[in-house]
């Protein structure tokens, strides 16, 4: 069988990266190369110049291929930026018969009435996410699959985004020489790699802080509940270092990385830094206290549009599982201390190593990757729903499954990728024998007719032949 390998192209304000990984016997992801560049004309998540762009991903995929030795084909990209934006809607389906049960035939319909909403002029659709479900009275259904019903009611998180910026990731793309497989939200990228269904189930905030936006996701009930794009990031507290510090931005940002912390430690008064004069300018000191200074602050603005998103949202009590950080701006020393202290919930940092296999790739398990690993995952995640369909649609024929080398099938699961047995009794190497038909025989009334058509025919002959003398 054919071993399934995915690739994907995470598009950031500050960096790009190209993964590329197969899923391995024991139902793991194996990283098989990560390629890295520069982000160049993009700001805040958004392609702004795509002859730039594609340049730094080609850069990218060209290092994440001879890492692997895989060439790069069809990819999966995340999207998002701050014209990303969420609602919440309804489909009602009146289904003719009360017996019969409730298909992914009828879910279905109900999601793809979705992408018929009247959207405001140059937005698409870019997700549309089941929430639950309610049966004729009965709400708060998860899986109404299976249900007997008159009518059936869908309401769906449906994720809208502009069309020229969504066109302008995926023209970058295919000026890089690789073709689109599939647009995913960023957030729900990272949620794949770092949530657990215990979190979701208890309800949970992921917060992904990147270079130029900080993204939200909320699942509450093991379903997504509000999504959200903040237009900071990491690189507003880039700037403020060099502002203040008066240094090069490539300085300023070496000092947030290596000795930058998000809340005041009590070393931090005995720390001096040297920061590199410029121009050939003898070296000036600052202290570790005002660095922290520095970046505290620009992290508390973050963290207060993150609570505000919260609390619109109308989930803030309901998440038990408290706030999960990812992304390149959350390994800031000390950052979960002063997300517990400014948000009062219980802060963990998200790293992308829940599903990953042992590889020869060296720091695969950074946050900086969550999302293209997510990226990953979720596209397993899709195909693995696709494939189902297919079979739920035509019993009578077994659909192709590209699986692994020692042919484990790939997880219908959407989170932990549990590898679901297949019986022998199952397969179909080729194509099954049609039965032969056997010719019908004629039954004793069959030959009573016949002799009676032939009497009425003799009759009607003779009465012809009377007639014309």
């Amino acid at each position: 069988m054919k071993e399934m390998i995915i690739q994907a192209v995470d598009i950031g304000t500050t960096k790009i990266a190209a993964i590329v990984a197969r899923k391995t016997p024991n139902n793991k992801l194996e990283i098989l190369g990560i390629g890295t560049a520069p982000s160049l004309g993009v700001k805040r998540a958004n392609v702004s110049n795509i002859m730039r762009a594609s340049l730094a991903v080609k850069k990218a995929v060209e290092e994440a291929e001879k890492q692997s030795g895989i060439k790069f084909t069809e990819v999966y990209v995340g999207v998002a930026g701050s014209h990303i934006k969420s609602m919440q809607h309804r489909a009602v389906l009146v289904r003719d018969s009360y017996e019969e049960m409730i298909s992914e035939k009828d879910l279905k319909k109900l999601h793809d009435d979705m992408f018929k909403l009247a959207l405001p002029p140059g937005d698409s659709i870019v997700e549309v996410l089941a929430q639950e479900y309610k049966v004729d009275k009965e709400s708060g259904i998860i899986d109404p699959i299976g249900m007997p019903g008159s009518s059936v009611e869908g309401i769906f998180h449906v994720i809208t985004g502009s069309s020229s910026a969504i066109n302008n990731i995926r023209r970058c793309i295919e000026d890089a020489g690789l073709k689109v497989k599939d647009v995913i939200m960023q957030p729900l990228a990272s949620a794949a790699a770092v949530l657990s269904e215990e979190e979701k189930n208890a309800g949970v905030a992921l917060v992904d802080i990147g270079g130029g936006t900080t993204d939200i996701a909320i699942f509450v009930d093991g379903a997504i509940a509000h999504t959200a794009v903040i237009p900071l990031g990491g690189e507003i507290i880039t700037e403020d270092i060099k502002t203040v510090c008066r240094v090069l931005r490539e300085h300023a940002e070496k000092l947030k990385v290596l000795h930058g912390s998000a809340y005041p430690d009590s070393k931090d008064n005995e720390k001096i830094i040297s920061i590199p004069g410029v121009g050939g300018r003898s070296p000036r000191e600052i202290s570790a206290v005002n660095l922290t200074g520095i970046i505290q602050a620009r992290m508390e603005d973050i963290l207060e549009y993150v609570l505000q998103e919260l609390e619109l949202s109308g989930m803030l009590d309901k998440l038990m599982g408290g706030i999960v950080l990812t992304g390149g701006g959350s390994k800031l020393n000390h950052i979960i201390q002063l997300t517990e202290y400014f948000t009062l919930l219980e802060t963990r940092l998200g790293l992308p190593n829940a599903y990953l296999a042992p590889t020869k790739v060296k720091d695969v398990d950074n946050p900086s990757y969550a999302t293209g690993i997510g990226l990953i995952i979720n596209a397993l995640n899709r195909y693995s729903s696709e494939q189902s369909e297919e079979i739920s649609d035509d019993k009578s024929v077994e659909k192709p499954t590209i699986v692994e080398k020692d042919e484990v099938p790939v997880s219908k699961n959407p989170v932990d990728l549990k590898v679901e047995e297949t019986s022998p009794e199952t397969k179909q190497d080729v194509e099954p024998e049609q039965p032969v038909k056997k010719p019908k025989g004629v039954s004793l009334i069959g030959r009573m007719l016949t002799r009676f058509n032939d009497w009425v025919e003799e009759d009607l002959e003779d009465f012809k032949e009377s007639s014309k003398k």
